[in-house]
């Protein structure tokens, strides 16, 4: 088996890869990216592959067995026709298997500004079902490395604010994730489920609280109105650079933590094997990272 992750260049594709690699081999994985020399995985195959072509996309798969499918990021483009593409590309180049990396949600984030960008990737899973192929959906947490990071930017001001007020969400860690994938993509018991990877469920001033335990912080939390959500987000530059468009649609994702769509039970052990970290592992392997 052989396996080829797209978008490969991202966070979660490099950790994706590093899995991976450790599964089944550096021979056995593949790269692709529209700039292969942003992949920084050694000793494997990098491709180029943008997911606007199904052309370049198809020479991309050629003799791949299994395509772990990234989901392409928020933007002004048509994001329903890049996975559309990406998976006849798979189709045309004779692949068995694709693994599509969406969103948690149980259908209550219909009424939040998340909604728009949840049924492209629930339109994205439909596709992938219809495709003919064998499929696997991981449907993935909130990255709690998101969140951390704004938790720890408050500290200078002790306050961090947003609208989840009592939410729950099972936050998770990109690399629990890309393990989880990882495991998924080449278990073929797997075919034809969805799974939901996410951690143990905890509201935003739960998650404050561990963030305070391992960061040694007193930061508090507040809950504020909707447009000042969008105002505290547009103060992170890569947010701000992406545009007000992006700051509301991840208000829209605190939206739907607000109403409960993302308080989902977790299928990460049937997935990965083993049960996910606890949130407080994870944040501690995270501060590592970040005070490195």
């Amino acid at each position: 088996m052989n396996v080829a992750v797209t978008a490969a260049s991202g966070g979660l594709g490099q950790a994706i890869l590093k899995y991976l690699v450790e599964e089944i081999g550096a021979d056995n994985v593949i790269a692709v990216a529209r700039s292969p020399d942003k992949v920084g995985t050694p000793g494997i195959e990098v491709r180029s592959g943008d997911y606007q072509s199904v052309q370049e996309m198809t020479g991309a798969f050629s003799g791949i067995d299994t395509v772990v499918i990234i989901s392409a990021p928020v933007g002004d483009w048509d994001r329903i026709s890049m996975h559309r593409n990406v998976i006849e590309a798979a189709r045309q180049a004779g692949v068995r298997k694709l693994l599509f990396t969406s969103v948690i949600g149980n259908g209550k984030e219909e009424d939040t500004w998340f909604w728009k960008t949840q049924q492209v990737n629930r339109q994205a899973e439909s596709d992938m079902r219809e495709s003919g192929l064998e499929w696997v959906v991981a449907r993935n947490g909130l990255y709690l490395e998101k969140d951390l990071t704004h938790i720890v930017h408050a500290k200078g001001v002790g306050v961090y604010r947003n609208i989840v007020g009592d939410g729950r969400c099972g936050y998770i860690s990109v690399d629990e994730l890309a393990y989880a994938t990882a495991k998924l993509a080449i278990d073929d018991h797997a075919n034809g489920q969805v799974f939901n990877l996410v951690g143990e469920p905890l509201t935003q001033a739960g998650l404050v609280e561990l963030a305070n335990q391992i960061f040694g912080m007193d930061v508090r939390y507040e809950v504020i109105s909707d447009e000042e959500n969008i105002t505290e987000l547009m103060k992170d530059p890569k947010i701000a650079a992406r545009g007000e468009k992006v700051a509301k649609m991840l208000t829209g994702c605190f939206q739907a933590v607000r109403t409960g769509a993302f308080d989902v039970e977790s299928d990460f052990e049937r997935a990965a094997g083993r049960a996910v970290k606890p949130t407080l592992q994870m944040i501690r392997e995270q501060q590592a990272i970040m005070t490195a």
